[in-house]
């Protein structure tokens, strides 16, 4: 090397020393005049954070408390508390157990328009932090080989054919095209508040020849419907956490297991370990018709519902499943359940995949008698016992060619 290069790594490499020192003096001065490596956090002048404007919606409001008592940020930075006020309605007492029942006797001081609201709404404003609740029926054998498809079927204590009906085509358990396949279905109990007559007595017998049914003691109701979601979840965490993937529906749709099978077989990666999909809605908003079935007043919810697959069925990891469960224990019930498993989803950061083999709005009537229609789809909604069993002889006949 020549000399004028050597002299001019040494110019280098002094300033650079210099410049260390300077550091190291500087952070020496803060520090014995009680700056910021004094063992006090640095605060910034002006709050890096918007306030957030509680919601007039008493559903939006105590979500936002919840969210607040599980913030890691706030609840690690006790100093920064002041930036983020709980509103006194909302007091302690009324955060989300897990493990108990406290009815919300408060509602009509916390809500305006609480007495007028229909009769459904205020009982489930009352239950609404209520998620346990003792299972009357378990089917704890049906994961003791862990399925790679776990059917879990929604229906009513009555339903008695439209269980059958499955169980003798989509839900067959065994093996099938090489995969274990497991189903189990979800009840309430009866009331006589709802016209539904007592049949405990035959639903044991059902239980004792199948061993498939899974039943708490809370009322069957529509709105009851997000309870079936998160028991199912508790279920599955306890009873089957190594399901590798859930199909969850309704007792009235036709279900293709062998397509399901098929495009499961396909997944690797991410993009199984992520699955989530069935016949998305997305941009919906609450329908604030009063005689809809899923009526919402605005005094209970507002704003625009994150994407959601249309409850009749959706198709998702075991892992998803899994995170579902945790995450769920930190988001109040909501009235409409497919709308409460977007809600979680969302705070999980996924976002569920349409996928056009679900209808769940039906098919086109010119369809309805094509086998072949039925052999390319996975889901289509609604369909009652015998089309059920007529679709499944259709697409398993060896016969059919479907070009």
């Amino acid at each position: 090397m020549t000399p004028n290069w050597n002299k001019t790594k040494l110019l280098g490499v002094m300033m650079t020393v210099n410049f260390l020192i300077y550091i190291l003096v500087e952070v020496t001065r803060s520090y014995r005049q009680g700056g910021l490596y004094a063992g006090h956090p640095y605060m910034p002048s002006r709050h890096f954070w918007k306030k957030p404007k509680l919601s007039k919606a008493i559903w939006n409001r105590k979500q936002q408390h919840l969210d607040h008592i599980h913030n890691p940020l706030i609840n690690s930075a006790s100093s920064v508390r002041r930036f983020l006020p709980l509103p006194d309605l909302l007091r302690p007492s009324d955060r989300l157990k897990t493990t108990s029942c406290e009815l919300d006797l408060n509602l009509s001081a916390q809500m305006d328009g609480y007495a007028s609201l229909p009769d459904r709404f205020k009982d489930f404003l009352l239950h609404m932090q209520c998620r346990s609740y003792p299972l009357l029926i378990d089917a704890a054998g049906v994961c003791s080989d862990p399925p790679f498809l776990l059917l879990v079927v929604k229906t009513l204590a009555p339903h008695f054919d439209r269980r059958q009906a499955i169980r003798q085509s989509w839900g067959r358990a065994g093996i099938l095209d090489g995969r274990r396949v497991a189903v189990v279905f979800l009840l309430g109990r009866t009331s006589a508040r709802d016209h539904l007559p007592d049949v405990s007595d035959l639903l044991r017998h059902e239980a004792r020849l199948h061993a498939d049914l899974l039943q708490w003691d809370f009322r069957d109701a529509f709105f009851n419907l997000t309870l079936k979601e998160v028991l199912f979840l508790e279920w599955m965490g306890e009873r089957c956490p190594l399901a590798r993937y859930v199909f969850k529906g309704d007792d009235d749709v036709f279900v293709n297991t062998r397509s399901i099978l098929r495009f499961l077989g396909r997944l690797s990666g991410d993009k199984a370990r992520d699955l989530f999909v069935g016949d998305v809605i997305s941009r919906a908003q609450p329908d604030r018709a009063v005689k809809s079935k899923y009526y919402v007043p605005e005094s209970i919810f507002a704003g625009v519902y994150p994407p959601y697959a249309g409850g009749g069925g959706y198709l998702y990891s075991g892992d998803v499943a899994l995170r579902l469960r945790n995450v769920s224990r930190r988001v109040l019930l909501y009235p409409i359940d497919d709308v409460y498993t977007g809600i979680c989803l969302q705070k999980l950061g996924l976002v569920p995949e349409k996928h056009k083999g679900f209808r769940t709005f039906n098919i086109d009537e010119k369809f309805k008698e094509d086998a072949c229609t039925y052999k390319s789809l996975m889901l289509v909604h609604p369909r009652g016992p015998r089309e059920v069993m007529q679709i499944w002889s259709w697409i398993n006949n060896p016969g059919l060619n479907c070009k």
